[in-house]
């Protein structure tokens, strides 16, 4: 099997993403959940599971890679947010959570991210290695719980997990779908 530029990169994120991420929490549970430093992890992290969400969305087809496709996008504005909300509370401005009026979109945003880890878990599941799926669906449903209470130790297993579910991930076999659109025998 051939292997692109694009196809590296899309692989790579799968590694990239979870650590980066892991990290923003190792930083949030030591130094607390206001630290900018942790923030700024948090950011790029979100950002490099933007890419996470393209690489799966590649490995789907028909409706689920569409759902996958716009709960991802909405999953990684809300936590590109969220990021920006801990900067915003570590230099003293109001955090967004407490806030009402327009800055409650930041919840519902935040919530996707999670939905997108268990519609991760519809893709994998016949398309990745045995083990994966179960993984991310611990993952998806923790997350929200580490996150939203603020629990450090949990928050850092949570991206244990998602650091050695998407790591077997990139390391296959990951095995495409047709489009649902082709009759079957026919590229």
């Amino acid at each position: 099997m051939t292997s692109t530029p694009l196809d590296r990169t899309l692989n790579a994120s799968l590694i990239v993403a979870p650590v980066v991420y892991l990290i923003a929490d190792v930083l949030y549970a030591v130094r607390g959940w206001d630290d900018p430093a942790a923030a700024v992890f948090h950011i790029l992290g979100a950002v490099a599971y933007t890419v996470v969400v393209l690489r799966l969305v590649t490995l789907g087809s028909g409706r689920l890679a569409v759902a996958l496709l716009l709960v991802g996008a909405l999953g990684a504005a809300g936590n590109v947010a969220y990021g920006f909300n801990t900067i915003h509370v570590a230099l003293g401005d109001t955090d967004l959570v407490d806030a009402g009026g327009a800055a409650t979109i930041i919840k519902p945003l935040g919530l996707f991210f999670p939905l997108t880890l268990l519609l991760a878990v519809a893709v994998l599941r016949p398309r990745g290695p045995a083990g994966v799926a179960p993984l991310l669906l611990v993952a998806g449903l923790a997350w929200p719980v580490a996150h939203i209470a603020n629990i450090g130790w949990l928050a850092v297993a949570v991206n244990l997990v998602l650091v050695a579910a998407f790591g077997a991930a990139a390391r296959g076999p990951l095995r495409t779908m047709p489009p649902a659109t082709a009759p079957v025998g026919h590229p």
